[in-house]
């Protein structure tokens, strides 16, 4: 058998993948899948299956599982083929590595050790949810998994109520009712949400409404596959006179009059004609 060259320098290369359509992925992740000396995945299965439909060969590379309940123990295998001159990709089981994957300990690992470490970036559940929802994009908190247990996620979530960034959450189906009911207790009734379910995937859809709607709905509709809940951006109660001014002294630091009023009014949830009045008269100050 012809032994395998790789074109890639050694290090880690992190490679994105489908989070649902197998021809969501890049023509690069193709080429890193195909050169790496070594292969690691949170999945390998779900690799192998990738690599099949794309038609490239092990040609008899080794295909490691890394994952959250092996990590301390293959970290040391994969950094000593890294030592040895080796290029390693490492791929999560879908979307791209780091969020909310174990790929964190091994890039930190093999950044604390010298090796280079870079990403062929991809497909993400999280942005693609994002230009989905029909909610602000300009400033977003994506913040992972939420606790299983409800006073834990209840708490969470109130420690959220008042983040001016439209949130992100992965869910588990099971769970996603339950999720939505505490949300609407901490975060309000009205508040606007989506729920997007099994992106890029045959049977893709995205539901938006306000928290009560949502959870009203997914109560009597079981939800399948893999969820990502999105919700509206907190408003700050109280707005003062002087919370617009500093917030527009700030943003036309880099914006324009009109962008500057437009993100402040967004920002703070208040009426956007005075603000942007109070805009050009800044403005005009700092010309002067």
């Amino acid at each position: 058998m012809k032994q395998h060259e790789s074109s890639l320098p050694p290090g880690l290369t992190l490679v994105a993948t489908p989070i649902g359509n197998a021809r969501d992925i890049t023509l690069r992740a193709l080429d890193v899948l195909s050169s790496a000396d070594v292969l690691a995945a949170e999945d390998t299965r779900s690799l192998r299956k990738l690599l099949e439909i794309h038609g490239i060969s092990l040609g008899g590379r080794p295909v490691l599982a890394y994952h959250e309940h092996n990590g301390a123990k293959m970290r040391p295998q994969i950094l000593a083929a890294m030592a040895e001159g080796k290029s390693v990709a490492y791929a999560s089981e879908a979307g791209t590595p780091m969020i909310s994957d174990p790929g964190f300990d091994l890039a930190r690992a093999a950044t604390e050790a010298g090796h280079p470490v870079t990403s062929a970036p991809g497909a993400a559940a999280v942005v693609t949810a994002l230009t989905l929802a029909g909610l602000p994009t300009d400033r977003f908190l994506f913040a992972g998994f939420l606790p299983n247990q409800q006073s834990a996620r209840r708490r969470a979530l109130e420690e959220l109520a008042g983040v001016p960034a439209t949130l992100v959450f992965y869910e588990s189906p099971r769970r996603l009712a339950a999720m939505l009911r505490d949300a609407e207790a901490a975060l309000g009734a009205e508040r606007q949400g989506a729920v997007a379910r099994e992106l890029t995937k045959k049977f893709e859809e995205v539901r938006r409404g306000s928290l009560g709607e949502l959870a009203e709905f997914y109560e009597n509709s079981a939800a399948r596959g893999e969820v990502v809940v999105l919700i509206d951006r907190g408003r700050l109660e109280n707005v003062s006179g002087s919370d617009v001014t500093r917030a527009l002294e700030e943003a036309l630091q880099t914006m324009s009059v009109r962008d500057a009023a437009d993100y402040v009014a967004q920002m703070l949830g208040v009426k956007k004609r005075p603000v942007y009045q109070e805009a050009m008269m800044l403005a005009k100050e700092l010309r002067e």
